[in-house]
């Protein structure tokens, strides 16, 4: 019997609770048709933590999430916490469970499947062949740095500080480096060295760091151009790695050249094997709870799990394949419909994957 696996499970807001109520029903078939087994526990976390624990990471959260070898989390937020104080805001749990977590790097998928392509607005000959991976610095930048306002002669004056440690920088590079070198071997990094201090060091880090990656073709690429690149020729990239808020919005903007937010997985990571896991869309209050969510980020950020924290690559390709087969066959969500008869509830997509994985 292969050792039980511990799974903190965070629902947190909106449509977390229904994406991820799907993604348990493909951990419990993994059960049935493979040798593992998991033992699940769940936590508060994001706005229903600050309703009813009045933080909106309890401590007890925190705790559950460090004894557990993964966390697959659903999505935080929506307008109801919009106006609450900074501590009281659920996406600033999500910042202090990343950096208590030690996890630095996002990585993010986006993968355009053929039968799909109708379903983004970009041209399908742009698209045809993109496969790419956008890894994004997670715990530095300018979304961790001081904040603080002024009073001057001209009225208030607000600062965000952007800060990067030559070792931070090294280790997200490093990581970026030795997933290029097992796909393709291509890794483009992303800056505005042009401008900013810190895209200087970070310039600098890359060619010191790419020295010991010779097989590994780098590329240094201004942001604004990545932004345009990616429109124009997207199957050229294949890893791409960068800071924190340029990795927020590349990875936004590559995640809907797939046709659908709701297509795209993702895994944040530190040191070791242990990883969250979390589909990159949001908490969507507009139709939660009315079964329209796309469950397929949050399945395929479980075949993440298996692939980077478990090593079950079997079991990662199974699920995968499952999607593709599900999705080959016209299966869809709202948000990839293109007619009412393909329409699938969250659920109903949720089973047919499940039902695929024993065919595949």
């Amino acid at each position: 019997m292969a050792k039980v696996k511990k799974i903190a499970v965070l629902r947190g807001d909106g449509i977390g609770s229904e994406v991820v109520t799907e993604a348990l029903k493909v951990l419990e078939k993994c059960e049935s048709l493979f040798d593992v087994k998991f033992e699940i526990e769940e936590g508060l976390f994001g706005g229903i933590a600050i309703d009813e624990a009045g933080s909106p990471l309890p401590s007890s959260t925190l705790e559950l999430c460090k004894k557990a070898d993964a966390v697959l989390l659903g999505a935080v937020g929506g307008p109801k916490w919009d106006n609450n104080p900074k501590e009281l805001r659920p996406e600033t749990g999500l910042l202090a469970l990343r950096k208590e977590l030690g996890l630095y790097s996002n990585i993010r998928p986006a993968v355009v499947f053929d039968c799909l392509m109708d379903a983004s607005t970009i041209k399908p000959e742009v698209l045809k062949g993109t496969d790419m991976i956008v890894v994004r610095e997670l715990t530095g930048g300018i979304y961790f740095g001081d904040k603080f306002r002024k009073d001057t002669a001209e009225g208030q004056v607000a600062v965000d500080t952007c800060a990067y440690s030559e070792s931070e920088v090294e280790r997200i590079v490093t990581q970026a480096f030795e997933i290029a070198r097992k796909r393709n071997k291509k890794l483009a990094s992303v800056d505005k060295a042009n401008v900013l201090e810190t895209s200087r060091l970070w310039r600098e880090v890359v060619e010191k760091v790419a020295t010991d990656y010779p097989d590994v073709e780098l590329e240094h690429v201004l942001v604004d151009n990545c932004a345009m690149q990616l429109l124009r020729r997207p199957a050229s990239f294949d890893v791409i790695v960068t800071e924190n808020m340029f990795g927020d919005i590349l990875s936004d903007e590559a995640a809907m050249l797939t046709g659908s937010i709701g297509m795209l997985s993702s895994a944040s990571l530190g040191e070791g094997s242990f990883g969250l896991y979390e589909p990159v869309h949001g908490s969507a209050p507009d139709i939660a709870g009315e079964q329209l969510a796309n469950p397929i980020a949050t399945i395929l950020s479980l075949a993440l799990m298996f692939q980077l924290s478990f090593d079950e690559q079997e079991i990662a390709s199974t699920i995968e394949k499952a999607v593709k087969k599900v999705l080959d066959d016209g299966n869809r969500t709202s948000d990839i419909a293109v007619s009412p008869e393909s329409k699938l509830t969250t659920s109903q997509m949720g089973d047919a994957i499940v039902e695929a994985m024993g065919t595949v």
